[in-house]
Order: C-alpha cells, then structure tokens, then sequence
C-alpha cells in the first residue's frame, strides 16, 4: 500500500514510513524517524528523530513530536524518543527526546490522549492509557503509571511519579510523588481521596474500591504519620492486590 505524502511536505531521505503512513500538507518529518503503519501527520505536524514512533498514531496540527530536550547539558547527543500505538497528540503538544544522564530516551506508552499544549519534556516514561488535558506540563523525569488522568492547567516538577489511576485535579501543582488510585488537587498538590471514577472506569472490583477507601481513610485521616500508618496497615490489608501496590508504592516514596 505505502506511504502517502502530501507535495508540500518534508520528509528527509533517512526517515522510514511504513505502510498506510499518511503525511499531509507541510508537516515534517525529520531525519532518523521511524512512523509505524497507519501513523497519521495532519497539516503543519512535525516529527523530528531520532524517534520511533508504532502504529496509528494521530499527530495534529502544530504538535512537535520528538525534539531536542531542554537542557542545560545537551550537546546535540543522538538521544531518542520511543512511542507506542494509537496515540492521539493534539495541537500545539511538544514532546522532547531524552538526554544523556537521563537514560537517553523519552517513552510513551499506547492509547494515550495529549490535549492541546500538553508539554512532555526529556527522559519522562509515560504508561499505557494516559490523559493529560490541556496544558499539562511534565517536568523532565517524570514517571507516569498507566490509566493517570490530569485536569487542565496541571503542572508535574521534575522527577515525580505518578501512579497508576490517579487522577490530579485541574490547576495542580504537583511536587511530590502521587500514589495510585487517588485524586490531588491544589497549589503544592495534596492528597483529596480515592479516585472512585477512574477505578471505575477501569472496571476495579466493587471489594476492591471498598478495601482502597478503607486504606485511604487509615492513611491519610488517621491523624498517624503516613509512614507509620502504612507500616501498621501492611498486614490488615495484605488480601487485596490494589491495596498492596499502594502500600508499596507509598513505602518507596522518599522521606
């Protein structure tokens, strides 16, 4: 079948397009860029390498997908960027290749949704079924657990993770670690609830979101330090798998 690749645009010589590869009108694709089959570039979209990208994903107008990092220490080293299937990055969204001290590589999982002027900086790992609503910003590092939602204008600092179903609030600004299956809001982001939504959504266990509120409520309204409250809970909630990875979680967050 091929690619098909609109007059207008820029493709260099080295970029590999696979079949149902469609490339519109002044959208670019720069050297080192792998697009897996089905990828679609609309009007004015820009990939840059290196960078591989899998199957049917969406890039729209004015995102640029896979540039340079911003960093300090970034010498123009052929870092990369990773990306799955069935993305979606809607206009204006930029994410960045990895740097050197940071692995070298930036990941996207599938089945993500980057809203408008979603920014995903260097070396960030983002998990499989993300959304990140207009505007979110990832610092540099960030991890992402698969299935996290964020409201609009939701800021992340460098180095945080996010874990899976989660779920931050619009305006967040988030400078701590977020554990899974909860909700933060807030300037300095704070722990607000279970995210009973989100876990519904992914078909959890009624049992399940009963064990999560329970745990919830001896974690963070016990008035007990949360280390020490989840040390105490480790053994009364060992039974349920969502309650574990929590805990888990929870235990290798810094001091």
């Amino acid at each position: 079948m091929g690619a098909r690749v609109h007059p207008t645009a820029v493709v260099d010589p080295t970029a590999r397009l696979a079949d149902g590869v469609v490339v519109g009108a002044l959208a670019v694709v720069g050297p080192d860029v792998e697009l897996g089959e089905g990828t679609e570039l609309l009007p004015h979209a820009t990939v840059l390498g290196p960078a591989r990208l899998g199957r049917r994903n969406r890039i729209h107008p004015h995102a640029v997908v896979g540039g340079a990092p911003q960093d300090r220490s970034f010498r123009g080293e052929p870092t990369e960027l990773v990306v799955g299937d069935d993305n979606v990055f809607r206009e204006f969204v930029t994410v960045h290749r990895g740097t050197v001290k940071g692995g070298g590589v930036t990941k996207v999982g599938s089945g993500c949704l980057f809203m408008v002027g979603c920014h995903v900086a260097h070396d960030v790992v983002v998990g499989d079924f993300v959304t990140l609503t207009n505007t979110t910003s990832l610092g540099g590092h960030v991890v992402v657990g698969d299935r996290f939602v964020s409201g609009g204008h939701v800021a992340v600092a460098p180095f945080v993770r996010l874990g899976e179903l989660a779920f931050a609030a619009g305006g967040a600004l988030i400078e701590r670690h977020v554990p899974p299956y909860l909700i933060v809001s807030g300037d300095r982001a704070r722990v607000r609830g279970v995210n009973r939504v989100g876990l519904k959504r992914a078909e959890v266990s009624e049992s399940s979101q009963r064990v999560l509120a329970d745990l919830y409520r001896v974690l963070y309204r016990s008035g007990v330090p949360l280390r020490v409250a989840a040390e105490r809970a480790r053994d009364e909630f060992r039974e349920d798998p969502y309650a574990t990875k929590l805990l888990a979680f929870i235990a290798e967050m810094p001091a």
